[in-house]
């Protein structure tokens, strides 16, 4: 009797890591770090940059490459972002908070891989990077 409830309780172990296996999302958010070679990949676009930063913010200085959308607004260019839903896309604001809110509204519309660049623009500057001005 011992051997069968072990056995059921294994099987039902089993069956419901799976189910919890192909059901839940995969989306990754990660940290990536400030650098030339994230310049390259948007220069190339295999990556995305987005500054969710106010359009006077953007216009003061952003990173090369970076197209504005800001956070209050990203849910309205969704529809402009479809392709690159299982893209890299990098976002990223001052110092952090408006970036991480931007990331929640993309992992809800199902974005895989939305990373945040490390430091946001304060650290850009503060590593010498280059941002242009409009």
């Amino acid at each position: 009797m011992r051997f069968v409830v072990t056995g059921f309780l294994i099987a039902v172990g089993v069956a419901l890591f799976l189910s919890l296996q192909f059901t839940a999302k995969a989306t990754t958010y990660r940290n990536i770090e400030a650098s030339p070679f994230l310049l390259e990949r948007v220069a190339s676009n295999d990556w995305l940059l987005i500054d969710v930063r106010s359009p006077e913010e953007y216009a003061d200085g952003h990173i090369p490459g970076a197209i504005n959308m800001p956070h209050k607004s990203i849910d309205e260019y969704i529809s402009e972002l479809q392709e690159y839903k299982d893209k890299p896309i990098i976002l990223y604001c001052r110092s952090g908070r408006r970036a991480k809110l931007a990331m929640k509204v993309l992992q809800e519309q199902d974005f895989t891989d939305v990373m945040h660049l490390e430091g946001d623009i304060l650290g850009w500057n503060e590593a010498g990077y280059a941002v242009e001005k409009m």
